[in-house]
């Protein structure tokens, strides 16, 4: 008992000592209206973690959106998707505010962007700003809320970002005056065997009961296993899931790593897709957070490990170890699950000719077909396969490049051979087609001799087409 307490005690000051440099009510509540919440700093979004807070504006636009401290409006950025139209705000003590998918801005700053706009002949526009030119006081009206750019309902998404690392930071930990006395839920359990690839299994699953305490020693089929949870966090007066701020994992009662989702850069917020198991998003939509560190996850920042052991568990002896992972949220409402397991017969998992491994530079080859992956592609090994059918409407096989619910980090070449004739007057207009099971995307692909090649992102089959038809504009932006 008196380990369990010093263990708490200790995760106590890590947890302060880690945000006491956050400056607490320096930024106020950038709406007249309470914050509630659709979405926090950390969750796990389609290729990326959140940045920000979604801030709710009671279903409607036009919200007045204000300046959260002193400062100067530093950039404005239009664009279609994304943000849409947003404001950021740099500060005097080393932070920028961000504030997007808004509808206007005030008058002198929209009748700047208007003329920039003319000036540049492009309704898209990302300007940057000197500190003379719009400089703002604490609560002075910058922008109205609304629902522009990759927005699926009204809202204020607000961000608070450091200056020298141009990293998103968690607002909640700025000290913003918010209801929430709820702690986060786990609903499930999962055990993965890490003598293996996370991607050649299916992970072991364990309902979580009310107290958080599983009574029954779970047996497992791995001496080297990996906790993932399914969980979710809200907050008073809001419907929407949250995520946590800070995971503590305990293992026979000493403390063996956390997690904290308080500073995550836009260069690698990719990551997300090996902070998850992705083959379980992809497969069956379960979103599973991994309480321990794939090889080619190279998100560092928000885990701290007490060895080097990236979360993997080591129950070779055959003996029951007793694992507690608590789950906090940023106002300090926590929850925990508590479980002894211990490792039955060990599983062999499915293995292949062609692996591809993790942190190093991978290649497959046919007289067809060329695949090359650069050292960080990969977050785990992989038993590489390949197959290929016969498409007598395209101008090459159809070719499945792996499996799509396997993750790429980042791009890598992809070469394929025409299986037919291409006059010379459309070697131009050949496409490379991907098919992920639900839809199709394509793009060009240049030719290099007998070969066309595309710079590609996703697992799953590819072909080559013709692509003849000119685009079509749907939609007409004035301004």
């Amino acid at each position: 008992m008196l380990r369990k307490s010093a263990t708490i005690i200790f995760v106590f000051l890590f947890i302060v000592a880690k945000g006491q440099n956050y400056p607490k009510g320096y930024f106020r509540n950038p709406l007249d209206i309470p914050i509630f919440l659709a979405g926090n700093f950390g969750e796990c979004r389609p290729n990326h973690f959140h940045s920000g807070l979604d801030i709710k504006t009671n279903g409607k636009e036009n919200q007045a959106v204000h300046a959260a401290a002193d400062g100067y409006i530093s950039r404005i950025k239009m664009e279609p998707g994304g943000f849409g139209h947003a404001l950021y705000v740099t500060h005097p003590n080393g932070y920028t505010t961000l504030y997007a998918h808004l509808n206007d801005f005030i008058q002198d700053v929209q009748r700047y962007v208007h003329n920039e706009q003319y000036k540049n002949e492009s309704w898209t526009v990302d300007l940057q700003l000197n500190a003379s030119q719009f400089p703002v006081k604490k609560g002075q009206q910058i922008a109205w809320s609304g629902n522009t750019g990759s927005s699926t309902a009204p809202h204020l998404h607000f961000e608070i970002r450091d200056n020298k690392t141009e990293h998103p930071l968690n607002p909640m930990l700025f000290g913003f005056d918010i209801t929430d006395n709820l702690p986060p839920v786990i609903q499930r359990l999962a055990i993965y065997n890490l003598s293996g690839s996370i991607y050649e299994q299916t992970p072991q699953i364990v309902a979580i009961k009310k107290n958080g305490v599983i009574p029954d020693t779970i047996v497992t089929n791995s001496s080297r296993i990996g906790i993932g949870l399914q969980t979710d966090d809200y907050m008073n007066g809001s419907e929407n899931t949250l995520t946590f701020y800070k995971a503590t994992v305990t293992l026979d009662n000493k403390l063996y790593g956390t997690i904290t989702l308080d500073d995550i850069g836009y260069d690698v917020t990719r990551y997300q897709h090996a902070y998850i198991d992705y083959k379980s998003k992809k497969q069956n939509g379960s979103l599973i957070q991994l309480m321990f560190q794939l090889n080619g996850n190279l998100l560092d920042n928000i885990y701290n490990w007490e060895q080097k052991n990236k979360g993997v568990i080591n129950i070779a002896d055959r003996m029951a170890h007793h694992v507690e992972i608590t789950l906090q949220d940023a106002l300090n409402n926590s929850t925990s699950v508590a479980f002894n397991i211990r490792a039955g017969v060990d599983s062999v998992l499915t293995s292949g000719a062609s692996k591809f491994k993790a942190n190093q530079p991978n290649s497959f080859e046919l007289p067809n077909v060329i695949v090359k992956l650069n050292e960080k592609a990969l977050y785990d090994d992989i038993c590489f396969s390949y197959a290929t059918t016969v498409d007598p409407t395209a101008l090459s096989n159809r070719h499945r490049i792996h499996y799509n619910y396997v993750p790429v980090h980042t791009y890598f070449d992809l070469s394929i051979k025409p299986s037919r004739a291409i006059a010379f007057n459309m070697k131009d207009k050949v496409a490379l087609v991907y098919n992920d099971g639900k839809e199709e995307t394509g793009k060009a692909a240049s030719a290099d001799g007998i070969w066309y090649k595309a710079s590609v992102r996703n697992f799953g089959e590819y072909r080559l087409v013709l692509d003849t038809v000119p685009p079509e504009i749907k939609t007409s932006l004035i301004f």
